[in-house]
């Protein structure tokens, strides 16, 4: 019930607030933020063509499917095309017949350029695999199935014309595949690396400098990346671990294991058990399935997946450093270990923050944004845009629940909060016809408006507690809103009569993140008839989205005088007179001085220097070794320096750039702060955490 009513309490904040700014990870600063999108991307693999960066990514049974994107900078993207507007292989992807396509469809693709050709290569679950084919990445794609069943594959086009994919889960299998992708080379097919060696999925195939790389996820222990190299593309190899542990300070949130892959989708009613978020429970959220790129200039960077609780699974960047031949994510002196916020890559082009979408519709437009992606394959004559009054209509079809219905119109939901809003017009509805907005997920949520034999009804229904509420309207136009916590996994929904003052409905809604629809929450528009037979339609207009975290300009408290509290032992960090910084009780005599305060100087880059207002000096990093003891010293240095990792809610942490390690203490010993400290456990308990306030000067 606390939790409860403190998420109440935000969600109040929430809808008040207005903020048009949608998350990028460009800070304007030179550095960027993980994740590169605060919306899921899962399975990304990235290649360079010339100075250009592209991107694909996991659609599942979304359309349209296979994304593109594109980049100078590895940073800020934009949308380029989908690949395909849909996959007519079944009933399934049409949720005909009772069948469905949940989870499956387009996995985990692989993105290459050769011989001035774009190919993409793809498993479709129960179909197998398939390439699609472009000289432009705006497409059009060539779709090519290659009738073979091959799954998270890579692909290696290597110098002497051969065509390596390696694949497969745990045993790691290598083929040949014929050049004109119509199948693979018989006979070619080996295990290149025996089960048992850590290798996992999610392959990504490299050459580079002679040797063959190939990096992938494994889940257990804890979900980390492997690395295996060779000197011949089947072997023999070596492997390592080139990532391990870094979930960036984030928890696992709610998950259910009551829907997986292969079972069915849950009736109104269901039970639904969810684990509650663990505090060091990792899980697969640390980084996890992706691989490596190179800059021009000869930088190499990583990128790879992390589970961002109902958001989904994200793509974030990672500074790659070399070491014995071994491609580590992490910087020297913290192999395995990726900073949250670091200096942006060293490319030709100057670059400002950008999205790749455009989230927000007005629906006036010729076509949708192409953020939209339908929930399967839409049916094309019963929806339509009408650009006059700029509205989407969906003619009602029969659906036996939200879960069932064709034509449901989805975006992904955007964190660490955000909230949607949509004005529907339900008038031209029949009996038996509901239409609104909904989290589609499994449990899913929604407010709609119904119409009955009595008239129109407000209703929302959880499928999580299989709770209903319903309200009688006067009138079929409304204004619908959808907020989320995702940071909490929470939501709620509210309504407006007039637009502008909204009004809470229902409870609380959890969202878990579940295997079904491998997916995390979405956004979705939808409108479907209980009664067995096509009906009405309803108006969609002016779908906002709003995101009250995106603007983080003000996260770096430059210039200001700052008080800092660890969240571990909620003691504040005290500046000792005798030239150590340790911690003492917010309710001490020292923490009344000026020895808790610390003045934050502007060094550029997102770099800092903390100044002790006692007059003990800066927070310095002094000497080399494992220690990483923190000094206040008198004059500035270049130990000094600390780029700034900025964790929300005025939470950051401090990473030295002399020792590329987080200040932190172990809590409970007494002992000093030392910039020794790896990175974040999920729970944010262990010592680096630290919780900023600014000081009335």
């Amino acid at each position: 019930m606390k939790i409860f009513l403190s998420i109440l309490a935000i969600c109040s904040f929430a809808l008040i607030k207005v903020n048009a700014q949608s998350w990028t990870a460009d800070n304007g600063n030179g550095t960027y933020s993980n994740p590169l999108f605060f919306d899921e991307f899962s399975d990304p693999d990235i290649i360079r063509v010339g100075e250009d960066f592209y991107l694909a990514g996991t659609t599942m049974h979304a359309m349209p499917g296979l994304v593109v994107l594109h980049s100078k900078d590895l940073v800020n993207w934009e949308f380029m095309s989908y690949c395909l507007d849909s996959l007519n292989l079944g009933k399934e992807f049409n949720l005909e017949d009772g069948k469905e396509a949940y989870g499956q469809g387009i996995w985990a693709p692989c993105i290459r350029y050769h011989n001035n050709m774009f190919y993409i290569f793809t498993n479709v679950n129960g179909h197998g695999m398939q390439v699609f084919i472009s000289k432009d990445p705006k497409g059009p794609w060539v779709h090519k199935p290659l009738n073979t069943k091959i799954y998270d594959l890579s692909v290696l086009f290597d110098d002497d014309g051969k065509i390596y994919a390696v694949y497969n889960y745990n045993e790691v299998r290598m083929v040949e595949l014929k050049p004109d992708m119509s199948g693979i080379v018989e006979g070619t097919e080996k295990v290149i690396i025996p089960a048992g060696n850590n290798m996992g999925e999610g392959h990504h195939i490299y050459k580079i400098k002679g040797k063959y790389y190939i990096i992938s996820a494994n889940y257990a222990p804890v979900g980390r990346m492997q690395c295996a190299r060779a000197d011949k593309p089947y072997g023999p190899y070596e492997t390592a671990v080139i990532s391990a542990e870094e979930t960036m300070g984030f928890k696992r949130g709610w998950v259910t294991w009551s829907v997986g892959l292969g079972k069915p989708v849950p009736e109104p009613g269901f039970k639904f058990k969810l684990d509650e978020p663990g505090e060091n429970d990792f899980g697969a959220v640390p980084l996890h399935q992706g691989g490596i790129v190179d800059l021009p200039n000869g930088d190499w960077w990583g990128f790879s997946m992390m589970d961002f609780m109902s958001v989904g699974r994200t793509t974030c960047l990672s500074p790659v450093t070399w070491h014995d031949g071994w491609p580590y994510f992490g910087l020297p002196g913290n192999l395995g270990r990726s900073p949250r916020t670091w200096v942006k890559p060293n490319v030709a082009a100057v670059t400002s923050p950008s999205a790749p979408y455009q989230r927000n519709d007005d629906f006036s437009g010729p076509k949708l944004q192409p953020v939209w992606q339908w929930n399967h394959n839409p049916v094309l004559r019963k929806w339509e845009l009408n650009k006059k009054k700029g509205s989407l209509r969906l003619h009602t079809l029969p659906a036996k629940d939200f879960l069932w219905a064709k034509n449901t119109l989805t975006q992904r939901v955007v964190g660490p909060e955000s909230y949607a809003t949509v004005v529907l017009d339900a008038t031209f509805l029949k009996v038996g016809d509901i239409a609104g907005l909904a989290y589609l997920n499994m449990p899913y949520a929604c407010l709609g408006v119904a119409r009955t034999k009595e008239g129109f009804v407000l209703r929302f229904y959880d499928q999580y507690t299989n709770k209903t509420i319903e309200e009688k309207l006067t009138s079929g136009k409304i204004s619908l809103r959808a907020w989320g916590n995702y940071e909490k996994d929470i939501a709620r929904f509210s309504y407006s009569i007039d637009g502008n003052t909204f009004a809470n409905i229902g409870d609380s809604v959890r969202l878990p993140y579940q295997l079904k629809t491998f997916q995390g929450s979405r956004y979705a528009l939808f409108a479907y008839n209980t009664t067995g037979k096509e009906g009405g339609y309803a108006d969609f207009e002016d779908f906002k989205l709003v995101e009250p975290l995106a603007d983080r300009s003000k996260n770096i408290p430059a210039g200001k005088v700052i008080t800092l509290v660890n969240m571990a032992n909620h003691d504040a960090v005290w500046a000792n007179p005798h030239g150590m910084l340790h911690s003492v009780p917010v309710d001490s005599k020292e923490f009344e001085g000026k020895g808790c305060q610390f003045r934050v100087h502007d060094r550029g880059k997102g770099r800092v220097a903390l100044e002790a207002l006692s007059g003990a000096g800066f927070l310095t990093v002094v000497g080399i070794g494992i220690s990483g003891d923190v000094r206040l010293l008198k004059e500035e240095s270049e130990g000094s320096l600390f780029q700034w990792q900025d964790m929300l809610h005025n939470q950051c942490m401090l990473l030295s750039l002399k020792t590329n390690r987080y200040v932190g203490l172990t809590p409970g010993t007494g002992e000093p702060y030392a910039a020794d400290r790896p990175g974040a456990l999920p729970n944010r308990k262990d010592g680096t955490v630290l919780v900023w306030k600014i000081v009335n000067e």
